[in-house]
């Protein structure tokens, strides 16, 4: 069995803490073990990697995501990267025909899709190990697993099935499924509930020949390069309108252990074990109020109770918990994100000026972990200042070596070739300019420490 994470996501519903490039997935307020933040995607890689599922799992995302998954998980992790983002469909059927075409997975290979973001327990991946057999047994063409609700919720879509349970079909029985429902209020989920209704976790399996004689009825590449270059003309659409819904014969586990889908503040609140994380303070006659602030500057909350108050580079919220989902009503700023991590650290944008005459002057804070280093690069239309604030590194420019640390200040000029290395964690502040008018572009000829050294350090 392959497993096919899906993470996508435009980081609407949790901001200002996520954004295009971080979505609500690489949220750093859950804890592990060891008392440590870490994220949804971190959290749940762990789970896989404890359930021996990790090393079959590729993880589906877009381009915007790479450096930031990389940060969190590794660089190692295998991800199947869609050229633009067009709904789950797409995403799928790229992720399917990478494993067909490219890894060489067998037709009658089991492919499961499960999202990077619910928050679930260890035994979840136990059920998730079942859909292969209830796939075999059942010769279903889908099987999902379906939560029991513990409450009728309008949030969530809903799997109906069939009343007869089918017996002895794997550990725990599958029934099959009679029909969906996509977020119905809560008086005609209360009716759901009475017809054994399960909520639709949005994980299932399929053979891997199912999706691919469907793509060729559809007239679609089956060829992964083909289907990468096609991408942009296929539908904007969800697999489960797509496929699912259309599908006659679907099987569906039901799960009654912990699943939560954290894409609110409210519910993401719930989780968190400490209510405030980063500068300020709580008034001790607060209650279910939560802080979460990435800033550097001091947030005071005196006297509010059920409140989130949330404050990053991107923005502040101040909000109801009961009113927080209605968030993505609100945020119609024409900015991009202003804090984004990276596979070898993280960058904050501290300032954003266009100028009368046309300038444009961007001040950054830029941090990069000891061992990693940026690309040896350049960008054609803006030159940047670089202060070195804290910690050490090697700095490289046009072949030229040099070692720098903390009070140091680099000029980079337009087009000229550069990169840094860490050997100390360094942070840098970074101001770079140019005319508005003229499109920058970074071109970046190594990425590797490696491969810059062979090629530019050779007579050292």
């Amino acid at each position: 069995m392959k497993l096919i994470l899906l993470s996508g996501g435009s980081g609407t519903r949790l901001w200002p803490l996520s954004n295009d490039a971080r979505s609500k997935q690489f949220l750093k307020v859950l804890e592990n073990e060891d008392q440590q933040l870490i994220s949804m995607v971190q959290q749940l890689w762990g789970q896989l990697k404890q359930s021996k599922l990790s090393e079959d799992s590729y993880i589906a995302t877009s381009q915007s995501q790479v450096e930031m998954m990389q940060s969190q998980i590794g660089a190692e992790v295998p991800l199947i990267i869609e050229p633009e983002r067009r709904d789950t469909f797409p995403a799928i059927a790229l992720a399917a025909v990478y494993l067909y075409s490219v890894k060489g997975a067998s037709l009658s290979e089991t492919i499961t899709i499960v999202p990077v973001d619910p928050l679930v327990e260890n035994n979840f991946f136990e059920t998730v190990k079942e859909l292969e057999e209830v796939l075999n047994e059942s010769e279903a063409d889908l099987a999902l697993i379906g939560v029991k609700p513990t409450y009728p919720s309008s949030k969530y879509g809903y799997i109906i099935p069939e009343i007869e349970e089918v017996e002895e079909a794997g550990k725990g029985g599958y029934k099959k499924v009679r029909s969906f429902r996509e977020k119905p209020t809560e008086a005609e989920a209360e009716e759901l509930l009475s017809q054994q209704a399960l909520w639709n976790c949005g994980v299932f399996a399929f053979k891997l020949g199912y999706l691919i004689s469907l793509l060729e009825q559809l007239n679609m590449p089956i060829q992964y390069d083909e289907l990468r270059k096609q991408y942009h003309v296929l539908p904007k659409i969800s697999f489960d309108y797509q496929v699912v819904e259309k599908a006659n014969n679907i099987a569906v586990i039901p799960y009654a252990g912990c699943w939560k889908d954290l894409g609110t503040w409210n519910t993401l609140t719930e989780e968190m074990k400490n209510k405030q994380i980063g500068k300020g303070i709580i008034s001790e006659d607060c209650h279910n109020t939560h802080l979460i602030n990435e800033i550097d500057i001091p947030v005071s909350i005196v006297g509010l109770s059920d409140i989130v108050v949330a404050a990053s580079p991107d923005g502040i919220l101040v909000s109801s918990k009961s009113a927080s989902t209605r968030i993505k009503n609100y945020i119609n700023y024409n900015q991009a994100p202003r804090y984004e991590e990276r596979k070898w650290g993280w960058v904050r944008i501290l300032d954003d000026q266009i100028y009368e005459d046309g300038r444009c002057v961007a001040t950054k804070r830029v941090g990069i972990r000891a061992g990693e280093n940026l690309s040896y690069r350049m960008h054609t239309y803006r030159e940047e200042v670089w202060t070195i604030v804290n910690g050490e590194g090697e700095f490289l420019q046009n072949g030229n070596y040099m070692k720098v640390k903390a009070g140091n200040i680099l000029h980079i000029p337009m087009k000229t070739l550069h990169t840094l290395k860490a050997t100390a964690d360094i942070e840098l502040i970074v101001v770079q300019s140019g005319l508005y008018h003229e499109e920058n572009r970074i071109v970046e000829l190594y990425s590797t420490w490696k491969e810059i050294t062979e090629s530019c350090l050779k007579t050292l």
